[in-house]
């Protein structure tokens, strides 16, 4: 997003506040009748600048000693072709050439034109640009994996204008890092280092340099808002920074005020597109441990319960009468994975790990994340109100698109607006519910292996209708025990009623997962 000269111009306001706060403190006496007016003491031709007590002189001395050692990365990529559909026509758009283009075309060449080896049609190609930065004399460059991710040609362009050929030396999804290597020069490269013993505090100075809309080597400062921030990602605890960072600054480095690399942009918090001050950073010995295992050529490899989690709420705990407990509950178990084999089951809240407390799904998965394939995990959980303790054997992690692909196999069912007249039971919560027979389950698609009760129609006014469940869904679990009728669920919600509950948790499986939703119960 292009800049307003109305930016320009508060900046330029702002910049000479700073230098008239700077003078003020530095012990210089102004004129007693112009004391509140900013002021430009001239020592000889050249105007002083200082900075207000605690600040940097200034940061060209640092970004003089880095910006060499930072990168703009221009690649070219194929379109997804999920980008050539437009909603509502039943057909894509497909790139000149194709077998259902019956049109001569142009054979002066639109620029996707040609096809595979396989003679399939060539997508078109798109441009795209990030940031990275050197950590090796010998070429190799980090910088963020959606950055490179389905590169075909990759372009360096260095601090001088001097492009070379860089290729992808490994890729990490799960955290959006990726490693490149330059081609075509020997010689020695400006790198920088990772920061990984000393930590600068929340609101110490930071600047970041790098690639933003095409305009390489730029440099913003500003400080460090706070430390683990959670954007979504699984395994990354962010630096939350307020250095300006904008498009084309993804991969690009953020540095401490003696030069350190402390962390690699990734991510911005914008309704616009643009900079509102709000940027995420990988923490650099995240950074540091993937990165030097790329280099080497070691597959990254993270533990792996097999276990379906989300967050153990407040809400969910009101509903169990656990107070104010917080952890993850387990909502699904891979079949014959880790967790099924120790004994693990749906609607368990696991609260520690190997002694570490977690408070939610995230802080669980990046433990889990950080042991070894074969270790021992203990699991401390609470189940049916006790607690106790389950030893889990680590696996290996598959890959996010593997997992993503277990997550929606077809087969699995969930939902559908029509069904059969199956004989319904007294509303529940809001639901009105029927035993999972044969018939429902082929007219639903649902795998023999669940049990529960169908919602075959919602009341739109209840907490359910509210909180989105819909006709298919089928409740697997209510309170602390499975269930397979209304009359199941009805009872657990007497129960919770008697226990003074204000709601009742439900396990809903939809489309192949099970999901915790607490519904409040009412008079």
């Amino acid at each position: 997003m292009s800049s307003k000269k109305t930016g320009y111009f508060l900046g330029a306001l702002a910049g000479a506040g700073v230098m008239a706060a700077a003078v003020a403190g530095a012990g210089v006496r102004l004129p007693q009748a112009h004391a509140d007016q900013p002021q430009l003491i001239r020592a000889s031709t050249a105007p002083i600048f200082a900075p207000p007590p605690g600040a940097p002189m200034s940061f060209s001395d640092i970004f003089d000693r880095v910006s060499p050692a930072v990168v703009s990365i221009n690649v070219t990529s194929r379109v997804d072709a999920s980008a050539l559909r437009i909603p509502g026509l039943p057909f894509e758009l497909t790139p000149k050439g194709a077998p259902d283009d019956e049109e001569d075309g142009d054979e002066s060449a639109p620029p996707q034109g040609g096809r595979t080896e396989k003679g399939q049609p060539k997508l078109p190609t798109q441009q795209s640009a990030g940031s990275g930065f050197f950590i090796s004399a010998d070429g190799y460059v980090v910088t963020n994996n959606h950055v490179v991710e389905n590169a075909e040609t990759i372009k360096v362009v260095l601090k001088d204008e001097t492009e070379l050929e860089g290729v992808v030396v490994g890729r990490d999804e799960a955290t959006d890092l990726a490693v490149i290597k330059v081609k075509g020069r020997n010689g020695s490269f400006p790198y920088v280092n990772f920061e990984n013993a000393a930590r600068p505090r929340v609101g110490d100075w930071v600047i970041a340099v790098g690639n933003p809309f095409g305009l390489g080597g730029s440099a913003t400062a500003g400080i460090i808002s706070a430390y683990g921030r959670d954007i979504g990602e699984t395994f990354v605890d962010y630096i939350q920074i307020d250095a300006p960072i904008n498009r084309g600054n993804s991969g690009g480095p953020t540095f401490d005020i003696y030069g350190r690399v402390i962390g690699v942009n990734t991510a911005i918090f914008s309704p616009s597109g643009g900079s509102v001050g709000i940027g995420f950073a990988i923490p650099a010995d995240i950074a540091d441990q993937v990165t030097k295992q790329l280099i080497s050529g070691r597959r990254i490899e993270r533990g792996y319960i097999g276990a379906t989690i989300q967050n153990f709420t407040t809400e969910m705990a009101e509903a169990q009468g656990m107070g104010d407990q917080r952890g993850a509950i387990v909502s699904d178990l891979a079949p014959n994975g880790p967790s099924q084999r120790a004994g693990l089951t749906a609607g368990d809240v696991i609260v520690s790990i190997n002694g570490h407390g977690v408070k939610s799904s995230s802080e669980l998965t990046r433990e889990v994340a950080k042991a070894h394939p074969g270790d021992t995990l203990k699991l401390e959980i609470i189940r049916d109100g006790k607690r106790r303790t389950v030893e889990v054997r680590s696996g290996t992690r598959p890959s996010e698109k593997e997992l993503a692909a277990n997550e929606n196999a077809p087969g699995q069912g969930g939902g559908g607006s029509s069904g059969p007249q199956a004989q319904r039971a007294p509303a529940v919560l809001g639901l009105s519910l029927a035993p999972l027979d044969d018939v429902l389950r082929r007219q639903l698609g649902l795998p023999a292996t669940v049990r529960g009760a169908v919602v075959l129609s919602v009341d739109a006014s209840s907490d359910a209708g509210q909180k989105g469940l819909k006709r298919g869904d089928v409740i697997v679990r209510a309170g602390d025990a499975a269930v397979a009728s209304a009359a199941e669920v009805q009872t657990a919600v007497e129960a919770a009623k008697r226990a003074k509950r204000p709601s009742v948790l439900l396990g809903i499986y939809r489309g192949g997962r099970t999901l915790f939703l607490p519904l409040k119960i009412g008079e």
